[in-house]
């Protein structure tokens, strides 16, 4: 049968100008004008607008600096995601899967875009399917349609066959006619699915989201009940009362919260990105950080992709034609893997032969071959899967193999390489021995996963024992098994997998089961890969890494891709993933404190407003005003959050994300608001009382808030380093410089000038920091964390 030509630049030219291409618009990110919107018409940036309007209707300029969050948190959060869609761009273009398209002016890759209506796209072991369309060619052409069909058996392709976008080839090799291109390709979204950034399926995210819910359960009553006693039972001006209404309400909305965690997650992107690592999917980042198992490749992981023969040992039979073998076989063979690309350039002078017959490699079978007309049936695999285990040839193979190179059998076969009973019985004739080497940063990296106390799996399709050698080089401890004796029984799998670190001779449905049955086991595993043995595996995974230089397939359905092709890039990941779950934790744990004190305060004044009437007291003030509780989160949560989120922060992650925050935030916003109630209602002088004894009175109050919360920043910033340390110091200093000038009291309304009032709240102060250490102290002993005041130093 004849190649197909292809088109012409002229045919190619004409289907561009009527728009039968396969340009879809996809993009990796947002775009500029969806990242605006997201960050400025957002549902917090709503409530503050209003509020506001309200205060600047009052003609208090300075109170409504709050309205300066607005502008911080757009510009900010657009800046950051700008950075990351820019990053994540042009990462995406060089991890993209390029099409080998055929044209009557060459044969070249090009990008799934560029592909038109009737273009022949040629394929090849590991090459996804990019636009719909019928086989024109095969050579053994099998197509594996699991990520749209859900079916992983491989299907056979002959001409006239159809192909659909989204699939993959296991083996062979062949070409197709694209009939459908664009939006009307069956599946044409899946590859731009894949390399979506998401923030979606992230168990960080999901817990704020879980957090900001408590937190709305918190705002409507005191919200509510705020407004009304404020302007209705208070009987102070209208101006007085909506500017500490407004005062009351500001600080309950969490405005920085999920503005923090965007910005931690954008990042981690960059600081990835930087080390040509591709994240496809946002939460691969911190679920990297939670995983406890990885189940890595020998070949192109542990150990460089390329090989070289290193020795080919005759058996006795017909050793005068093995080169001319290994190099008609190299020749026959039109995509070859690594181990046939290590022939090719070993024998490089084919006698010519014309094969009548081929037969693809599979990772099932463990062997490829061809037949001749005038000289034979020749296949070349797996010397434990063509041989008798007790034959000498295979023992031989096993003692070579055990000192960590990789051994293929050159054997003469009975039958022809397409009969269905082939490879059948074979004749032992060479012994090709290959060397493979081990990436120079692939110990530090096992040696880093030990430390952490995630454990390695080594899976590869390789001979066992070459396997466990190789694990042994690296110093991976653990015993070895070859995975044909592995059960097939999913518990007795599992529990299998806990007794073995190292196994051999693995096929891709096997490694999927290995996956599947970690899982069951409770554990969170990752998956590293390169090729389409490995991709059904991939799939399954928590965590899918890929390898740059691997199969198209196994980068498409991976949510980290390693451009670099660089094991050692792991790490890295997870020591982003465990920044960003660390410090946006430490700043949860602010935002939430902040949110429970202020609807806590704002309760204990309504309340004690509904009670005056009927005791004969007089109604409370809400203490603050806008400005008030705009310089307090400025320097006990804006900044040193903003700080701490973009931290380094190398603390394991661990489950309870939720938990931990509400149990650290919950007591500690408790404590200020009750501390800063008892304050304010010790140093207030009554409705009828002058405006500066009422202003000391609210002094009071906030000099009691700053001083707990503080110490709230003081317990969340542990363990200490020096910059946290002085990050606390800094924070307090700077609270001291504003209420010492005599400016910054005029515009911020405060007067400590009434040193009783100041020294009893400065005393409640220290009593409610008190009781925040004591309540850390209890919440490790309860949650069985040994308590951390300093860091301790890296080993």
């Amino acid at each position: 049968m004849s190649a197909a030509p292809g088109l012409t630049d002229a045919e190619v030219a004409r289907r561009l100008a009527e728009g039968k291409s396969n340009d879809i618009p996809e993009r990796t990110t947002r775009s500029v004008a969806q990242i605006i919107r997201a960050n400025v018409f957002t549902r917090i940036n709503a409530i503050l607008g209003v509020l506001l309007v309200i205060v600047l209707a009052t003609g208090s300029v300075i109170n409504g600096l709050f309205g300066l969050l607005i502008i911080a948190n757009s510009i900010i959060g657009m800046i950051q995601e700008l950075r990351a869609k820019q990053t994540l761009d042009s990462l995406a273009i060089l991890g993209q899967a390029k099409p080998l398209v055929r044209r009557r002016s060459g044969t070249q890759t090009r990008l799934p875009s560029e592909v038109v209506l009737d273009d022949i796209i040629e394929l090849g072991p590991g090459d996804q399917v990019v636009v719909d369309g019928e086989v024109v060619e095969d050579r053994n052409l099998e197509v594996d349609e699991s990520l749209l069909t859900g079916e992983a058996d491989p299907i056979a392709k002959d001409p006239g066959d159809a192909v659909m976008s989204g699939s993959f080839v296991v083996s062979g090799t062949g070409a197709y006619r694209a009939t459908k291109v664009g939006r009307e390709a069956y599946a044409a979204k899946l590859a731009a699915e894949a390399s979506k950034f998401t923030l979606v399926k992230s168990e960080l995210r999901n817990g704020i989201n879980r957090i900001l819910q408590f937190i709305s359960y918190l705002l409507v009553p005191a919200g509510l009940l705020t407004v009304y006693t404020q302007l209705f039972t208070t009987k102070a001006g209208w101006r007085d009362s909506v500017l500490r209404t407004v005062g009351a309400l500001v600080p309950m909305v969490p405005e920085g919260l999920v503005l923090m965690t965007s910005i931690a997650f954008a990042v981690g992107v960059i600081r990835l990105g930087q080390r040509r690592c591709l994240v496809q999917e946002l939460p691969a980042i911190e679920g990297l950080a939670r995983v406890d198992v990885v189940c890595a490749d020998k070949t192109g992981t542990l150990t460089e992709s390329g090989m070289r023969v290193s020795e080919v040992k005759g058996l006795g039979a017909a050793d005068d034609r093995v080169v001319d073998v290994l190099a008609s076989l190299a020749a026959a063979d039109d995509r070859p893997n690594a181990s046939m690309q290590a022939i090719a350039a070993a024998c490089h002078s084919p006698p010519g032969w014309v094969p009548t017959a081929t037969a693809s490699f599979k990772s099932a079978t463990k062997w490829s071959g061809a037949s001749y007309r005038d000289h034979g049936n020749w296949v070349i695999g797996a010397p434990d899967v063509l041989l008798d285990p007790a034959s000498a040839a295979a023992e031989q193979a096993e003692r070579i193999g055990g000192r960590g190179l990789r051994v293929l059998l050159l054997a003469a076969s009975e039958v022809a390489v397409d009969h269905p009973d082939a490879p059948g019985r074979v004749s032992p004739v060479a012994l090709v021995v290959l060397e493979q080497k081990i990436r120079p940063d692939a110990r530090e990296t096992l040696e880093y996963f030990a430390d952490q106390g995630i454990s390695v799996k080594v899976i590869s399709g390789d001979n066992a024992a070459s396997v466990g050698a190789v694990a042994g080089k690296l110093g991976l401890q653990g015993e070895v098994l070859d995975a044909r004796q592995l059960p097939t029984e999913p518990a007795e799998l599992a529990d299998t997998l806990e007794s073995f670190t190292t196994f051999g001779r693995v096929r891709p449905d096997q490694k999927r089961a290995i996956v599947h049955a970690l899982q069951s086991h409770g554990h969170t595993v990752a998956m590293t890969g390169d090729g389409v043995n490995d991709v059904l595996a991939l799939k399954d995974a928590d965590i899918a890494v890929a390898m740059g230089a691997g199969s198209p397939a196994s980068r498409a359905v991976a949510q980290i891709v390693l451009l670099d092709n660089r094991f050692a890039t792991l790490p890295y990941v997870v020591a982003e993933g465990r920044r960003v779950i660390g410090n946006i934790e430490r700043v949860a744990n602010l935002f939430l404190a902040k949110t429970v004190y202020s609807a806590l305060l704002a309760l204990l004044v309504g309340i004690e407003c509904l009670l005056a009437k009927p005791l004969g007291a007089d109604p409370l003030l809400y203490p603050f005003q806008p400005i008030h509780v705009t310089i307090a989160a400025w320097f006990t949560i804006g900044i040193p959050s903003f700080i701490l989120s973009l931290a380094p922060n190398n603390e394991r992650a661990y489950p309870g994300f939720v938990r931990r925050v509400l149990t650290s935030a919950l007591p500690s916003g408790l404590v200020v608001g009750t501390a800063t109630f008892v304050s304010y209602l010790a140093a207030y002088p009554g409705r009828h009382s002058t405006w500066q004894e009422r202003t000391q009175a609210s002094t009071a109050a906030l000099i009691t808030l700053l001083v707990t919360a503080l110490w709230v920043l003081a317990v969340v910033a542990r363990p200490y380093q020096w910059w946290r340390l002085g990050l606390v110091m800094a924070s307090g200093a700077a609270y001291l410089v504003i209420f010492s000038l005599p400016l910054a009291q005029q515009k911020f309304f405060l007067d400590p000038s009434n040193l009783v009032v100041t020294s009893i709240a400065l005393g409640i102060g220290v009593i409610g920091a008190g009781a925040i250490e004591a309540t850390w102290w209890i919440r490790a002993r309860v949650l069985g964390v040994k308590p951390q005041v300093w860091r301790r130093p890296e080993k």
